[in-house]
């Protein structure tokens, strides 16, 4: 019985987390989510009400990744654990380690924890930055990645976050194999993950298709990225904690690849009016080069220009059943669900 079952889910404040939480007590677990602050206890069940009723199946604890208290209380009667949380800013940091001390140690620090409390099956976010390695690859479209191939960290075009997945991930799978837990660990890599949001607390995820309705972006620049519905990756984090193929796998689950030119096109097709300030022209490469040198957030994604990746689903699709839907619905949900709930400020 799934309402005898109790279900860890790390971040609850976060994008992704707060829609695990709800598809698990959709599926009748009982959870239990860690915030870093108490203080916004109130603000994960206000999120999590707008889909379904929690009932007293929800509970809330305080845990950081930083430190080791309230970890072992955290996972603590829990049968699963979904490790979700990990830091996204919106700036690169000059120092790699700011990113990377956090998302590995912190990674460790939920694991360790969890197989000490006898945890059946972990399921780790890490992200496709961890497999798409060799730029000169994906530019030539020589084939789809895999959860075969692995990036470098040395890769001079890795940013900090998308390193710092990388080495947490790497690490999450070397501490399983010294404790003879492989099977016990699944790691789930999606893409640019957006979709319906659940309050007014924005994802940096959600930048492209934001910044796109409120026209801010001077035109379209030759950018794109594969897309994941959170609703999806919340649905295969779940189907991977019980599927008994799933154990001990990387599951790629980013979805179609878009440029943002076509992701514009879905957005003005379907959205009419709302859609009048998304713009139409193109912007040339070396315009959002010269933009970066004083924009930190499209610095970020600059190394990126004209670079088209492409990813195979079919092993998340064949070890869970899980069948991700069309990426125009995700595109057209998530803009909806933005003009329709105001951003919080500050």
């Amino acid at each position: 019985m799934q309402a005898d079952q109790s279900v860890l889910v790390t971040g609850g404040t976060g994008f992704l987390g707060g829609w695990c939480i709800v598809e698990l007590l959709r599926g009748g677990y009982r959870v239990r989510t860690t915030v870093r602050s108490l203080a916004r206890e109130d603000e994960v069940r206000a999120n999590v009400a707008t889909q379904v009723d929690a009932g007293d199946r929800l509970s809330v604890v305080a845990a950081d990744l930083t430190g080791d208290e309230g970890w072992g209380d955290a996972v603590a009667g829990c049968d699963y654990v979904l490790h979700v949380a990990s830091p996204f800013p919106p700036a690169q940091p000059k120092d790699a380690d700011e990113l990377i001390v956090p998302a590995r140690d912190g990674t460790l620090r939920v694991l360790r924890a969890s197989l000490d409390a006898g945890v059946k099956r972990i399921v780790i976010t890490s992200s496709v930055a961890a497999v798409r390695n060799g730029k000169d690859g994906a530019l030539e479209g020589r084939r789809e990645f895999t959860e075969e191939d692995w990036s470098d960290p040395s890769d001079s075009h890795m940013t900090p976050y998308t390193r710092s997945k990388l080495i947490a991930e790497r690490a999450a799978w070397d501490l399983a194999r010294e404790r003879g837990a492989e099977e016990r660990l699944v790691t789930v890599l999606p893409g640019a993950i957006v979709g319906p949001v659940l309050g007014a607390d924005r994802s940096y995820s959600l930048e492209a298709i934001e910044r796109l309705l409120e026209g801010r972006m001077p035109g379209l620049p030759r950018l794109g990225f594969a897309f994941s519905d959170v609703r999806d990756v919340a649905a295969l984090e779940v189907a991977a904690m019980t599927a008994p193929e799933a154990g001990g796998q990387r599951l790629l689950a980013a979805g179609t690849f878009l440029w943002f030119e076509q992701v514009a096109a879905i957005l003005r097709e379907n959205l009419g009016e709302q859609a009048r300030k998304v713009p139409t022209r193109r912007v040339p490469n070396f315009v959002v080069r010269t933009v970066a040198i004083f924009d930190p957030s499209v610095r970020t994604v600059a190394d990126e220009l004209g670079w088209e990746t492409r990813f195979s689903l079919e092993n998340a699709k064949r070890r869970t059943g899980w069948s991700p839907r069309p990426v125009n619905e995700t595109i057209i949900d998530c803009a909806r669900s933005l003009l329709q709930t105001p951003a919080s400020k500050g």
